[in-house]
């Protein structure tokens, strides 16, 4: 489906990813590549309740990352021998901002703080081109990036973006990254799976899903507001409710009702509601319920029960886990702190969302001295022996005699 996409960049390079933004996003950009000006003057103009609200997800973002970066340590095996366990951040990376149904400035956040709490030196962002802005990247995503002092910023989206950082576009100047991460459209997240080798991966953030746990104890219009601001991002947004509680059920069935005419985006949260992606789900008890959440490994898990603590303990197959009547998935969307870039389509069961590990590579560093090779000489060599591999053991006992 994204290989003829990716391939044709490849090959064809500014033209192709021009031609693939008339298509896909209804213009045709003048210049993919944003003007450092255009950058500046986007900051300048950014509503200033916008700007504060970005400075305040900016600071605890990068104070929750912070806490991801492993220190380095050191470990002793013996006198003259030691192993240093450390953390190198890759060198480049390339990061995706959507921008179709809706813009996200946070994402910028959440992607450039990460890399930058990690130790990343250079950033490419990349954002599909905006027809109402005349084929730029959209003014509040520049300002975003502008914050947070990125300056190499692409307008670029889909597939074609993905092939971009993955392989460079001389033209552009565009080098190839190290690592690509955001979220984004199935295209998106199935070209990162084309590219991961090429270049590494974060999860594979495709359309949101939020799934919730609930009993009688829950708020019922809590409940139904939360699946309802999901499902607003997309049609195929996934909204699920899994309840021990039929009257439970029925209250939220109830309070969707109530609420989704009032939604701006009606249309989308219907489309989303409706379809076979979203369910209410009654099971016979909460454990019931925390088996049924494993299965499906949601991107968001809200709990709402009178035992929430026992089921986050028993909870292993989720992105982000929000807890009680006062953390709606929402928060964690802007403002919380944790990231909201995280596994889609039931890869929660083995892959984690964005963090600053997602750019870091652990690295042993190995230091004998003479004495310490002298002691575990022998075990050394009747182990190369074992495997038929002579060179190996002699690479050591050559030591010996010096």
């Amino acid at each position: 489906m994204v290989h003829p996409l990716i391939d044709d960049v490849r090959t064809r390079g500014v033209e192709a990813l021009r031609e693939q933004a008339e298509r896909f996003d209804g213009v045709r950009p003048a210049q993919l590549k944003m003007p450092v000006q255009r950058i500046r003057e986007a900051t300048e103009a950014l509503d200033p309740a916008v700007r504060d609200a970005l400075i305040e997800a900016i600071r605890r973002v990068r104070l929750a990352t912070e806490a991801q970066v492993p220190p380095e340590r050191t470990t002793t095996l013996a006198p003259g021998a030691t192993i240093v366990q450390r953390w190198v951040p890759v060198s480049r990376v390339g990061l995706y901002v959507p921008g179709g149904k809706a813009v996200y400035p946070s994402s910028v956040v959440m992607n450039v703080v990460t890399a930058q709490v990690a130790g990343v030196e250079s950033i490419a962002l990349v954002s599909p081109a905006q027809t109402e802005f005349g084929g730029e990247v959209h003014p509040s995503i520049l300002a975003a990036a502008g914050l947070l002092g990125v300056d190499e910023v692409y307008a670029v989206g889909g597939a074609g973006a993905i092939a971009a950082l993955a392989y460079g576009v001389p033209e552009l100047d565009l080098e190839p990254v190290d690592v690509v991460t955001g979220p984004g459209n199935i295209f998106v997240a199935a070209a990162k799976r084309v590219v991961n080798g090429v270049v590494g991966i974060d999860a594979e953030a495709g359309t949101t899903e939020i799934l919730v746990i609930a009993d009688d104890s829950a708020n019922p219009d809590y409940v139904a507001a939360d699946l309802i601001s999901q499902a607003e991002h997309d049609e195929a947004a996934a909204a699920v409710l899994v309840t021990s509680s039929a009257r439970l059920a029925t209250t939220v069935v109830d309070a969707l009702e109530r609420l989704v005419p009032l939604a701006e985006n009606e249309a989308r949260v219907r489309a989303a509601l409706g379809g076979p992606q979203s369910a209410v789900i009654l099971v016979d008890d909460l454990d019931a319920a925390v088996q049924v959440s494993n299965a499906y490994g949601p991107e968001h898990l809200e709990i709402h029960t009178s035992e929430n603590e026992r089921l986050v303990g028993e909870i292993r197959n989720a992105g982000a886990i929000f807890v009680g009547d006062f953390s709606p998935v929402s928060l964690g969307d802007y403002i919380a702190g944790s990231n909201h870039v995280l596994p889609t389509g039931g890869s929660a069961r083995y892959s984690s969302g964005l963090g600053a590990y997602a750019f870091l590579r652990a690295q042993q560093v190995v230091t004998y001295s003479h004495a310490a090779l002298t002691e575990v000489h022998e075990p050394l060599v009747a182990l190369a022996q074992a495997e038929h591999l002579p060179a190996h053991g002699a690479a050591a006992t050559i030591r010996m005699n010096n």
